[in-house]
C-alpha cells in the first residue's frame, strides 16, 4: 500500500512492532484493530481482507 509500518502504526494508534507481527502472521488481529487499520489506509475491512 506504499505506507511504512511506522507510519501505519502512528496513523492507526498502534505500536510499530504490532504492525510487523501482524504482517508476518505472528498475531491475530482483533476486529477493533482491523477497524483502526482500515481507517488508517482509508479502506474497508473487506478491502483489507481481499487478496
Amino acid at each position: 500500500m506504499g505506507v511504512s509500518q511506522e507510519a501505519l502504526a502512528q496513523t492507526a494508534s498502534l505500536h510499530r512492532t504490532y504492525i510487523g507481527s501482524v504482517e508476518r502472521g505472528e498475531l491475530n488481529v482483533s476486529i477493533d484493530n482491523m477497524e483502526r487499520l482500515a481507517a488508517a489506509v482509508e479502506a474497508t475491512i473487506t478491502e483489507l481482507l481481499q487478496s
